[in-house]
């Protein structure tokens, strides 16, 4: 049933791709990018390129934020580590055989 719905959705998401892209065909508009100017660019064109970029930054911000959440996982189980073996010495515990006594 998981595999119908997701099918699903995936060919809902690309029906309606196509219909923006068939509809707005004819459509031309200037893009301002500040720095320069762009006439007559499709719409279509600005739309798909907008959702690439976009999906391109937040890619970079999981990524970014991913390798932050296992740097300070990673300190956290060090620090962890350092504290169990640290914790657990017993000062109190005496040898078994004790050095430098002679048998008599």
């Amino acid at each position: 049933m998981s595999r119908f719905l997701s099918a699903a959705a995936m060919l809902g998401a690309i029906a309606l791709a196509l219909g923006f892209a068939s509809l707005n065909s004819g459509q031309r508009v200037t893009l301002r990018l500040g720095f320069m100017t762009i006439y007559g660019v499709p719409l279509t064109v600005v739309a798909f390129a907008s959702l690439l970029i976009g999906m391109f930054v937040m890619l970079v911000a999981g990524i970014h934020s991913d390798l932050k959440v296992r740097r300070i996982l990673r300190a956290r189980l060090r620090e962890e580590a350092l504290e169990e073996r640290t914790r657990f010495v017993d000062m109190d515990q005496q040898d078994l055989f004790g050095e430098g006594k002679e048998k008599t």
